[in-house]
């Protein structure tokens, strides 16, 4: 046999393998899901990420048609849990949610993250995006942003910040606001959101800038005070914003998506995506995701990765001009 011949059955082979390959996807992706759809949370039960899913989860599994299972995998800021979502098998019955502090501004803090969020991941979409709110322990009896400011810089006892963990954007503009105020403050970081509230609550930490879907209820509660957001939210009619305060740079907002591994089926990331949107759509959720101050962000996987890539040198550029590292 001549070697073109041999040549010729083994590309011959390489495309019917490639085929049959091919209908394997495709078949997988029309039966999709068979089974129970985990949703990786990285950071803890109880806190605002947590919270925003748990309001879609109920609806996501009536469309999908199979149980969607919320798996909390919190620390290093979301980058464990966003790692393993990384490192799942792509066969779509393992996604996970992305925030702006897991895909953009972990890039700035953490130089050897292990998972690259331009490259990595399938996005299926947004949830929805959520403003910051600067949240005080009562004990400092400040009333707007500029009485903190007059206090932190009177006050000779040392303070602190919390946040929900390093690499987050409640660390970055708790940074920022140091900055600002140009006082030494201790950065004080938690594996997420309920036992920085904790703290924050009993005078442990003085000072948190966090989204309002887990701190409206203890500010309602009066049991710490809100002093300021970064856009107007629904929630906390009554807190003002830093920029009608006259307090410039602080006008970011959280954004919340959904992603699956890197090589998931086209097919399947586009049923979820629909689904998704008709949950997101649906009155119900859009009013339950305003009581916890999200605003609902249906859209399209292009449009949350192009915000991932904007949102990277951004938050670099910020991450650069505080200084701020990785731990």
């Amino acid at each position: 046999m001549s070697i073109l011949s041999i040549s010729t059955r083994r590309a011959r082979g390489a495309v019917l393998a490639a085929a049959a390959a091919a209908g394997c996807v495709a078949a997988h992706a029309q039966t999709w899901p068979s089974k129970p759809i985990t949703v990786v949370v990285p950071f803890p039960a109880g806190g605002g990420t947590d919270l925003v899913v748990r309001s879609i989860q109920p609806l996501l599994q009536r469309e999908l048609g199979r149980p969607v299972v919320i798996d909390n995998r919190s620390g290093a800021g979301g980058t464990l849990g966003s790692a393993y979502v990384a490192r799942a098998a792509a066969d779509g019955y393992t996604a996970g949610v992305v925030t702006t502090s897991t895909h953009a501004v972990s890039v700035a803090l953490y130089p050897k993250l292990t998972y690259n969020p331009a490259k990595d991941f399938a996005y299926a979409g947004f949830i929805g995006t959520s403003p910051y709110v600067l949240a005080v322990n009562n004990t400092l009896q400040v009333a707007d942003a500029k009485a903190l400011v007059s206090r932190l810089k009177a006050d000779k006892a040392q303070h602190s910040f919390a946040s929900v963990g390093v690499g987050t954007v409640s660390h970055l503009m708790g940074e920022q606001f140091q900055k600002l105020v140009a006082v030494p403050m201790v950065h004080v970081p938690y594996r997420g959101a309920a036992p920085a509230y904790t703290d924050l609550i009993g005078g442990q930490v003085q000072i948190m800038f966090d989204n309002p879907v887990g701190l409206a209820p203890y500010i309602k509660a009066h049991k710490i005070a809100a002093i300021a957001v970064t856009a107007p939210t629904p929630l906390l009619p009554d807190v003002p914003t830093f920029a009608s305060q006259g307090v410039p740079g602080f006008q970011q907002q959280l954004w919340y998506g959904i992603a699956f591994p890197k090589g998931t089926p086209a097919a399947i990331v586009e049923r979820f995506n629909a689904a998704l949107n008709k949950v997101l759509s649906e009155n119900a959720v859009v009013a339950d995701l305003s009581s916890k101050g999200v605003t609902a962000r249906p859209g399209t996987p292009a449009a949350l990765q192009a915000a991932i890539q904007a949102d990277i040198p951004y938050w670099g550029k910020i991450a650069g001009s505080v200084g701020a590292t990785g731990e």
